[in-house]
């Protein structure tokens, strides 16, 4: 068995499982679809929690998914496949998709380079990211819209950047440096609109 029917055959034992377990098709198509809504929301809280520590997790999630989907066009440029519901028959189909080169997957690289970053940044119980992102990764096969290796190849390539970013940004001065250039421009334009609706207020 070569590469090519291993990868077509683990996709037809993941995809099939929703013809057989399709109460659980509704949360995959949730988690495959809209869970990238969550996960902007979460960054977004992240930031506005205006902590630096996650401020700097923030900047090395987003410099990860920066580089790690530069070496992921590359890599689709090197090898391409279109998605299986556009390749094989009997595909469960799940959500619409456009037909376009799967590989690697996109989605996968988004929720790798944050996910993973997340726990390099704090250790511990948020290796529950991990676990989250490995979860999207399984959606998107089941969904119907992504090979195996499009997955594979999508979060490798996010944990090898998330890796490099951690063990390099936080230690550069101009990282700090930058971010409290950033804090001080936020004070600065926040703190007037804080004042007026103060004195707003005391009128009223």
């Amino acid at each position: 068995m070569n590469i090519s029917e291993l990868n077509t055959n683990l996709f037809r034992t993941i995809n099939d499982l929703g013809k057989h377990y399709t109460y659980l098709n509704s949360p995959m198509i949730f988690i495959a679809e809209y869970m990238v809504y969550v996960l902007a929301l979460v960054v977004l809280l992240f930031w506005l929690t205006k902590n630096k520590r996650n401020r700097i997790m923030v900047i090395c999630a987003t410099i990860t998914f920066i580089s790690a989907e530069i070496i992921g066009k590359i890599a689709g440029k090197i090898h391409s496949n279109h998605q299986p519901f556009a390749e094989l028959s009997k595909v469960n189909k799940l959500i619409g998709k456009a037909i376009d080169n799967s590989f690697p997957s996109d989605h996968t690289i988004l929720f790798f380079s944050f996910c993973i970053s997340f726990w390099l940044c704090r250790g511990g119980w948020w290796f529950l990211w991990g676990i989250l992102a490995c979860i999207v990764g399984v959606s998107r096969i089941w969904v119907g819209v992504h090979y195996p290796a499009d997955v594979l190849v999508g979060a490798f390539i996010s944990v090898l950047s998330a890796i490099i970013t951690q063990a390099v940004i936080p230690k550069l001065k101009f990282t700090h440096k930058l971010l409290d250039i950033y804090d001080r421009g936020e004070r600065l334009i926040l703190s007037p609109l804080s004042k007026f609706k103060s004195t707003r207020s005391k009128n009223l």
